[in-house]
């Protein structure tokens, strides 16, 4: 028979309780600010532009608020999305802004 000695696995399960704890925080619905979600990082390996106020300068639109934003029709939008992001429509570029905005609030 052989014995087998598995060590470190107070620091793991410390580690999945705090992983708990920030999923718990992360629970619902969050209001994340757009420079926020779409940060420098994001937009430079996703996009032409450096940030969110360049993506929306280079568009030719005035969006100084949410209402000027919904005005935008969604079709034309998409497919200034498409031409100058690595998304093709502006859901899939929230959708993985979101998915990496909630990845390092989890610490990973």
């Amino acid at each position: 028979m052989f014995e087998i000695k598995f060590e470190g696995f107070e620091e793991v399960g410390k580690q999945l309780e705090e992983l708990g704890e920030r999923a718990s925080q992360m629970d619902g619905n969050q209001e994340v600010p757009m420079s926020e979600l779409l940060e420098p990082g994001f937009m430079a390996r996703n996009s032409k532009f450096l940030s969110f106020d360049e993506l929306v300068e280079a568009s030719g639109y005035k969006i100084d608020n949410l209402d000027d934003f919904e005005k935008i029709p969604d079709n034309e939008w998409d497919e200034f999305i498409e031409k100058n992001t690595s998304f093709a429509t502006w859901q899939d570029l929230i959708s993985a802004a979101s998915a990496e905005w909630a990845t390092k609030k989890l610490g990973f």
